[in-house]
């Protein structure tokens, strides 16, 4: 291929990383750096396998007989999981779309990408606190000292708004509205979108003693509502504080006799809020709502099917004499031996 080529895929490469998806659709610096590594992963590919010099690859390279190879190369020869295959040819389709869009010529490419079968996947199992394990953990922090304060308003926090850890860590004491009419708090889930989530009751109350102790009386700060301080100053919690400090609760219930899943994470109550919802009776529209899910399939993948007690309850509630005796009712028969 001609330099011509391989600059225009280079540049249009840059352009689409560093300000379509930055400064256009103002997405996540993390989304950004995934979709980086996929296209990387690819251009890796090309020069070690198909032996490809970087410096001469071009759109022409992604024609589908060569991402058919790459995909293959993904599962045989580096066993690589189905979702990372197929997370990496979705950051392929996505950026062949966008060179679509400025060179008409890419559409070809761009289509064929499409036509190219996902790795199949199957459903991971849903990982969430029994209700005993979740009040246990709540209940874990002593409240003997500050550090175990501050982690059991976290825990609380986690519960009642369902906030992913990357949301929860982001809130500032200003996101705050515990003096509205219906109290909530404001999170900045995926895609720098806002959602409002209302606060219980009892969150308020503990709410209101963390932001005394931790904040006092300015409730109008930028500061984070999760802090550390070091030499004086205050740091945002990363993510590592969080999972660190859910692990320590876990294993404290486990020496106090009470069982945990063998691997505990953050994300793990953002699931327990969803399931108790759910059990409730709260509509997925809802728990959608909850959760910042953009599509209303993300949540029912997740939390519509019968949980084991709640298939217990129904099928406890058929006697098997009503069921002979409706088989037998010609009303019933007649509408069952129709379409």
């Amino acid at each position: 291929m001609s330099k011509k080529d391989a600059a225009l895929f280079w540049d249009t490469a840059h352009r689409y990383l560093d300000h379509h998806l930055k400064v256009i659709r103002q997405v996540s610096s993390h989304t950004i750096d995934s979709y980086r590594d996929c296209l990387n992963s690819f251009i890796n590919y090309l020069e070690e396998v198909e032996h490809i010099n970087r410096k001469r690859i071009s759109f022409h390279n992604f024609k589908k007989e060569t991402l058919k190879r790459y995909q293959s190369w993904m599962i045989t020869e580096r066993s690589l999981a189905p979702k990372t295959c197929n997370l990496r040819m979705t950051a392929i389709r996505a950026f062949l779309e966008y060179a679509a869009q400025e060179y008409l010529w890419v559409m070809p490419i761009y289509t064929d990408a499409c036509n190219i079968v996902g790795v199949k996947t199957t459903n991971p199992v849903i990982e969430y606190f029994e209700p005993n394990e979740m009040a246990a953990l709540l209940a874990a922090p002593s409240g003997n000292n500050k550090t175990d304060r501050r982690n059991q308003m976290m825990l609380i926090f986690l519960y009642d708004t369902a906030a992913r850890v990357a949301e929860a860590r982001q809130v500032k004491v200003s996101d705050l509205h515990l003096d509205a009419e219906v109290p909530y708090v404001t999170l900045l889930g995926k895609g720098r979108k806002y959602r409002n989530i209302p606060l219980l009751e009892k969150t308020i109350l503990h709410a209101r003693r963390y932001l005394k102790e931790f904040h006092g009386s300015d409730l109008k700060s930028d500061a984070p509502l999760f802090y550390s301080k070091t030499h004086g100053e205050i740091h945002r919690l990363s993510s590592d504080t969080f999972e660190k400090m859910i692990k320590r609760y876990a294993d404290q219930c486990r020496a106090d006799g009470c069982p945990m899943p063998d691997h505990v994470h953050c994300h793990m109550v953002r699931k327990t809020r969803a399931m108790d919802l759910y059990r409730e009776g709260v509509p997925l529209a809802h728990i959608q709502q909850l959760l910042g899910h953009e599509n209303i399939s993300t949540t029912s993948g997740f939390y519509a099917f019968a949980t084991l007690d709640v298939l217990a309850k129904a099928m406890e509630t058929v006697s098997p004499d009503e069921g002979v005796k409706s088989w037998s009712d010609p009303d019933t028969l007649e509408r069952l031996y129709r379409l």
